[in-house]
C-alpha cells in the first residue's frame, strides 16, 4: 500500500511509523487514522519492534477539525467508536513492543495517542496538552484511561480539567513517561532503545505486556496464574536456553525472539 499521509521504514527489526502531515502538525485525518492501521499490521508482522513518530517540529497536535468539511459534519461518537477504538487497541494490543517517540508537541487525542504505546520517549523540548477543553469537549481516545493510572487521579484530573501543558522533564517526573532526552541526542537514543528492543527475547516482552494489561483488573489469583501460564510458553522458547547459556558463560546473549 503507498501512504500518503504516513510513512513505514522497516530496518534491522525496526519498524518506523512517522506521522506525515507537519504542514498541519501531524492533526489526525480519517486517512491517517486509516493508514496507521494498516502500517501497524504490518510492521507487526514483519519487526520485533515499532516505533510511532511525527514529522517536522510536532509529535501529532491532535484530531483534524478541518478534515470532515465542517463542525455539522463531524461525528465525534461514531469517529470515536469506528476509528480511534481500533486504532487504540491495536497499539495496545500489538504483539511486539511500541514505543513512542516524542519528538515535538503531542495534544488531545495525539497526546493519548503517544500514551497507548508501551514506552513514551520524548525529546526535552516536547509537550503534553490535554487540550480538549479548551474547544468544550472531555479527553478522549484512551486519555481518561490511561493517564489516572500513570500519574494518580488528582494530576489527571487537573491536567483535563485546566488543560495545561505538561512538560516533557514534567512528565518523566509524574511518571507518565519513560524519559525525556536531550533534543540533541534524541534521534540516536531512540534508536538504541528500539534497537535493544529488536534483538531482545520477543516471547518474553510479549509476556510482559500481556500480564501489566491485565494487572489493572485481574485479583491476585487471577494474576498469579496468568503469570505462571506466560511463564510456561516463556520457559518452552530457544531464548529462554539461550539467556541461560549466556548467563552461565558470562557473555552476551544472541536472541532470536523464538
Amino acid at each position: 500500500m503507498v501512504f500518503e499521509t504516513i510513512t513505514l521504514s522497516i530496518a534491522d527489526g525496526v519498524a518506523t511509523i512517522a506521522l506525515n502531515r507537519p504542514d498541519v502538525m501531524n492533526a489526525l485525518s480519517r486517512q491517517m487514522r486509516a493508514e496507521m492501521r494498516v502500517a501497524l499490521g504490518t510492521a507487526e508482522a514483519e519487526a520485533r519492534v515499532i516505533v510511532l513518530t511525527g514529522t517536522g517540529r510536532a509529535f501529532c497536535s491532535g484530531q483534524d477539525l478541518q478534515d470532515a468539511g465542517s463542525m455539522a459534519d463531524l461525528d465525534l461518537e461514531r469517529t470515536l467508536r469506528e476509528e480511534y477504538e481500533p486504532l487504540l487497541r491495536a497499539l495496545m494490543e500489538c504483539a511486539i513492543p511500541t514505543i513512542a517517540a516524542v519528538n515535538g508537541a503531542a495534544a488531545g487525542a495525539g497526546a493519548n495517542l503517544a500514551l497507548a504505546c508501551d514506552v513514551v520517549i520524548a525529546c526535552e523540548s516536547a509537550s503534553f496538552i490535554q487540550a480538549f477543553t479548551r474547544i468544550g469537549l472531555m479527553p478522549d481516545a484512551g486519555g481518561t484511561y490511561w493517564l489516572p493510572r500513570q500519574v494518580g487521579f488528582a494530576r489527571a484530573m487537573g491536567a483535563m480539567l485546566f488543560a495545561d501543558k505538561i512538560t516533557a522533564r514534567q512528565a518523566a517526573d509524574w511518571g507518565m513517561i519513560w524519559e525525556a532526552v536531550p533534543d540533541a541526542d534524541f534521534s540516536g537514543h531512540v534508536a538504541a532503545r528500539a534497537g535493544a528492543l529488536a534483538h531482545g527475547p520477543t516471547v518474553a516482552y510479549r509476556g510482559v505486556k500481556q500480564a501489566l494489561r491485565a494487572a489493572y483488573t485481574n485479583d491476585l489469583g487471577a494474576q498469579l496464574a496468568l503469570e505462571a501460564r506466560l511463564q510456561g510458553a516463556c520457559g518452552a522458547t530457544s531464548d529462554f536456553g539461550e539467556g541461560v547459556a549466556a548467563f552461565l558463560q558470562k557473555r552476551a546473549p544472541r536472541f532470536t525472539g523464538c
